[in-house]
């Protein structure tokens, strides 16, 4: 992936006693959030997430951080740190340990249960170590103080890197959400005692740094959930993602005061949410949760289900009552509650189940039509309200889009950190804290690592363009057979066609024009079946290109006969 310092070469070796960051993933794009602290030859990982494939991405499954810079270091790794349990901060998890099992992972105990779970598909056992806010652990040459932080997700934590060289605050996912369901507050009390310490680099969440004023409180959408449940007149079908614990309550409360029972769907859900519930984090009330075979046969108007799908991922639940080939056949009447954001890059297939659902009758509220959904991520108000409170000395903006880092910097301009303080970086740009001061050291080199069905890092963008080509452009096959002694055409050749609303019949007007263009290979004395195939290649695609203004993917096959 580029980044804006291209001309950066690598850097130099870490001076002695210095703080070097290398971020993996999370910079420059909404996921797969990887950071990497090096101190005095040892490493310090904190999150390991995913990023979910968008419509360029055909038959990609999960995107992962680029382990190429540390994976010849995987020894020196200390421990991974996982501030919360979202996909897009541990989901890389299983990927990483395939590598190295025994690497610590370190966390609350809400975070490593969803980990081991996701592990345990993978048939890794891992080292955990459970933290909870306030308990300071020592990992080799780090020092790390756990804070608790407000997030979408309970359990979340801020971690607190000291070292040698310098101190590191890194938020996480947090906002700061005065009434949250769960009364866990971001701690500021500890955030103001660390800024009196002293913060030499601040890595802070840039999500929500371009929206004004200060993101909405849970609490608030609860009447917008109890106004759904109150007007719907058949079933109601809830939207979110598996981890959100919050929203998962609210519908369950809201169940519990409407008279209606509950079914999860989606392994998923069904795990995270009884994971949740084991721990305490959920609680839910007697006699609401039955099995979706138990709900299907009460009344209509008394069913409510909880599935995955509130990003329009083509094989989730929802994405398929759309499409009308799941179990779940909603219709008229039927009331789906879309209570999530919108992940940017997913708006198209979002808008594609919102109408297809809508096409099929139900009654679709989500974020744009009622208050049915607010960001586990701080605005800009509360972004300099932190500012002011830590004071740091140098800030480094981590997980956003680009647009996203640039607003989170100008923020900590806004309240007095230097313009020169204030550290940009994308994936892979290496930043180096020495003598109190952060700056760009140079860059290594990292990419998107694909999970395509059962392979790891196989796929590439060659291969991805060659799947566009398929999916936008279509294909033609070229068949010629020659004689193995002569040279000459022997038969052929056949031209075979997928994707062309044209038909095989197009193509008969450059047979002629084909079988011409061999022939001459043939006299001027090529032999060499890849030139022969490349005469095909341009003679199909300069035909194509010109008639028929598609540039499809040719396959030439010579046959020797």
């Amino acid at each position: 992936m580029s980044h804006p310092h291209p001309e950066l070469s690598p850097p130099a070796p870490l001076v002695d006693g210095g703080v070097r960051v290398i971020p993996l993933g999370g910079l420059g794009e909404v996921g797969r959030n990887m950071a990497v602290l090096e101190h005095r030859g040892k490493l310090l990982v904190i999150d390991c997430g995913v990023l979910f494939p968008e419509e360029h991405h055909p038959g990609v499954d999960l995107i992962l951080p680029d382990f190429g810079p540390i994976e010849d270091r995987l020894d020196d790794i200390v421990a991974v740190v996982l501030t919360h349990g979202h996909e897009d901060h541990i989901g890389a998890v299983p990927y990483l340990l395939r590598l190295k099992g025994d690497i610590p992972l370190v966390g609350s105990q809400l975070t490593l249960a969803l980990v081991e779970a996701k592990l345990k598909e993978h048939r890794i056992t891992p080292l955990t170590l459970g933290v909870r806010e306030g308990d300071r652990e020592t990992f080799g040459p780090f020092d790390c103080e756990f804070v608790a932080v407000n997030h979408s997700i309970p359990d979340a934590l801020a971690v607190f890197v000291r070292t040698s060289g310098g101190t590191v605050l890194h938020t996480g996912d947090f906002k700061m959400d005065q009434l949250p369901l769960d009364g866990r507050l971001t701690d500021l009390r500890a955030f103001a005692r660390l800024g009196e310490e002293g913060v030499d680099l601040f890595l802070t969440d840039s999500t929500n740094a371009h929206v004004p004023g200060f993101t909405t409180p849970e609490r608030n959408i609860t009447p917008a959930i109890e106004r759904v449940f109150h007007d719907a007149r058949r079933r109601i079908i809830v939207a979110c993602f598996a981890s959100h614990v919050h929203r998962v309550q609210q519908v369950l409360d809201a169940a519990v005061e409407s008279g209606r029972k509950v079914a999860m769907v989606g392994r998923s859900m069904i795990r995270n949410m009884g994971i949740a519930a084991d721990l305490g984090y959920l609680h839910i009330p007697d006699g609401v949760l039955v099995d979706l075979g138990r709900l299907t046969q009460l009344p209509e108007d008394r069913q409510v289900l909880i599935c995955t799908g509130s990003q329009g991922e083509p094989m989730a639940a929802l994405s398929r009552m759309a499409n009308g080939d799941h179990k779940i056949d909603v219709g008229e009447g039927d009331t789906v509650l879309m209570a999530s954001s919108l992940i940017p890059g997913n708006e198209n297939a979002v808008y594609r189940v919102i109408n297809g659902l809508t096409r099929r009758g139900a009654k679709v509220v989500h974020k744009e039509n009622a208050l049915v959904h607010v960001s586990g991520h701080a605005s800009a108000g509360e972004l300099l309200y932190c500012y002011n409170i830590v004071r740091p000395r140098n800030v480094m903006p981590v997980h956003g889009e680009w647009r996203h880092l640039v607003a989170n910097g100008d923020l900590a301009v806004a309240t007095g950190v230097p313009q020169e303080n204030v550290v940009l970086a994308e994936d892979g740009v290496v930043v180096d804290l020495v003598d109190g001061q952060a700056r760009v050291a140079g860059a290594v080199d990292v990419g998107y690592v694909y999970v395509d069905g059962s392979t790891v890092g196989a796929a590439d963008e060659t291969m991805l363009k060659d799947r566009r080509i398929l999916r936008d452009e279509g294909f033609v096959t070229v068949i010629v057979v020659r004689d193995a002694s002569s040279g000459a055409l022997a038969a052929g050749p056949e031209i075979q066609t997928r994707g062309f609303a044209e038909g095989e019949d197009a193509f008969e007007q450059v047979r002629p024009r084909l079988v011409e263009a061999l022939q001459e290979a043939e006299r001027n004395g090529v032999q060499d079946t890849y030139q022969l195939q490349q005469v095909i290649r341009r003679t199909i695609g300069s035909f194509v290109g010109n008639k028929l203004r598609r540039r499809p993917m040719i396959i030439p096959i010579v046959i020797d006969a």
